[in-house]
């Protein structure tokens, strides 16, 4: 255990904690330097977060909220971070931190609170009641988790956090961006929090490298920029995921896409389309991945290749890759294109792609063509008529000098559905196009639509209103493929009913 030391006028050790050892060295840097961000500090443990219900992904109204909301405190004066920095400073001189994360969160929390009383009475700091709360809440979320950021990682209705340096923080709830008035001391301490996030998945940000993406212990995305790239000081942008994934049948109660819309979806899901998820940055493609994969059967091994793992599949069988970016020599580099080439030697009975960027694409879609049914990817692209010439183009970046036709003949025998969704202007998000990937005549592409969404106004409160409908196809391209699974006369059933709805 660790035990109290230094100079807090303390003599007696913290409750159920022996001495530190004689002659430690401080962890804490000399107080002539007093800042957090210089501490090596320990593993952030899971952030606990309020009780939400979860939230539509095209709501722009306030969640339901069954417990209370971490408190976001306002600017801080730079009276209120000297002052921090006197009472961290000694609490570092009183306990040895290099113990501190052998405790549960709870413990630690205990243990820090203690001790900053202690030095509170000892240097006579006169301070209001919430003033030490806070100022304790600060200390322990600087010690144990990512600092200022850890009030906005504990709500659950937020879907966005971008850091535009030390002074500037933003969010986005409910669909809509807005200011925070959280700041971090300085540009140093958001340096240190961003270390601090993506060490722990072994990958760094600084000045060689630049640029990083990581990921949360949940799953949440997260991207890096730092200076000299960001002139303004550290950016960090993090894609938080709910705590609670989002179902086919709340995106159906959100109005994210019609019941016989979602039924479609599941049946694709089940039968083993090979299906492309196409749409904007923040259109919801990862979140409607992951509500397709819950069909997946329970006996198929499943193999997923990410750049930062946010996939969380509920199979048991499940492989989970993921990128791996080049040592400071400049080695060592894993590619999405390697992760899906050696997905092929795993005995892979579904291949799932994060996020095709490159020519990744095409082993993808050779993975598909041969035995791989039921694979999937997400793409970003406006419109599935899109989706299919970015295709074409990342297979021209790979260097594969194939003519054109012979591309577009592999992309149709290989894909079988493209899901489209977007974010549309007041925010919301909504599955626009349901397509399938017909044929070829001549050297163009055939689709056919199974639901589109039709915009057809806005209401009295700038909230689009639309409505989802079926092309009225009798038969869809994957008919053979329902009826093999056992899923023709609901797969007829769903596409009647939504020729009822829609019309």
């Amino acid at each position: 255990m660790f035990g109290r030391r230094g100079n807090t006028g303390a003599t007696t050790p913290a409750k159920g904690i022996s001495p530190a050892p004689v002659g430690q060295q401080p962890l804490a840097p000399p107080p002539s330097t007093p800042v957090l961000e210089q501490q090596p500090a320990p593993l952030a443990t899971p952030i606990a977060s309020a009780n939400v219900q979860p939230t539509a992904i095209n709501s722009k109204t306030t969640p339901v909220i069954t417990a209370e909301q971490p408190k976001v405190q306002g600017r801080k004066t730079r009276e209120y971070y000297s002052r921090k920095a006197d009472i961290f400073n000694a609490l570092v001189e009183a306990i040895d931190l290099s113990q501190l994360s052998r405790l549960n969160r709870e413990e630690a929390r205990d243990e820090i609170r203690e001790v900053v009383n202690d030095i509170i009475s000892l240097k006579n700091i006169v301070m209001t009641i919430a003033e030490q709360e806070s100022l304790l809440e600060d200390i322990c979320n600087d010690v144990l988790g990512y600092g200022p950021l850890e009030p906005l990682l504990a709500r659950d209705d937020i879907a966005d956090i971008m850091v535009n340096g030390a002074d500037t923080i933003y969010i986005e709830t409910g669909g809509m961006v807005e200011q925070t008035p959280i700041q971090f001391r300085d540009n140093k301490q958001l340096m240190n929090i961003c270390q601090r996030i993506v060490s722990q998945v072994g990958r760094r940000v600084d000045e060689a490298s630049p640029i990083c993406d990581a990921r949360l212990p949940d799953g949440s995305r997260v991207n890096v920029i730092a200076p000299p790239l960001a002139l303004d000081g550290p950016s960090l942008t993090i894609r938080k995921f709910k705590k609670d994934k989002l179902t086919l049948e709340q995106l159906t109660s959100f109005g994210s896409i019609s019941p016989e819309g979602a039924q479609i979806l599941e049946i694709i899901g089940r039968v083993r389309c090979n299906a492309i998820i196409s749409g904007g940055t923040g259109s919801g493609k990862t979140t409607l991945l992951n509500c397709l994969t819950r069909y997946i059967d329970s006996t198929e091994r499943i193999i997923t290749c990410e750049d930062s793992a946010e996939l969380q599949l509920q199979q048991p069988h499940v492989v989970r890759l993921e990128t791996r970016p080049p040592n400071l020599e400049g080695e060592g580099e894993v590619t999405m294109r390697d992760l899906v080439k050696n997905c092929l030697r795993m005995r892979p009975e579904r291949i799932i792609v994060g996020e095709v960027r490159g020519p990744e694409v095409f082993d993808l879609l050779q993975a598909m063509n041969t035995g791989h049914d039921g694979s999937m990817g997400t793409i970003h692209s406006n419109s599935p008529r899109e989706c299919l010439k970015r295709m074409e183009a990342m297979i021209a970046m790979g260097g594969f000098s194939l003519p054109a036709r012979t591309v577009r003949e592999i992309i149709v025998g290989s894909v079988d559905i493209i899901i489209q969704a977007a974010r549309l202007r007041d925010g919301s998000r909504r599955i626009t196009h349901i397509t399938e990937v017909v044929g070829m005549e001549g050297d163009v592409v055939t689709t056919q639509d199974l639901f589109v969404y039709d915009i057809i106004g806005e209401d009295a409160q700038g909230k689009i209103v639309g409505r989802h409908r079926s092309n009225g196809i009798g038969r869809p391209a994957f008919w053979d493929r329902a009826r093999y699974f056992g899923e023709d006369e609901r797969l007829a059933r769903a596409l009647d009913a939504a020729e009822v709805t829609g019309s």
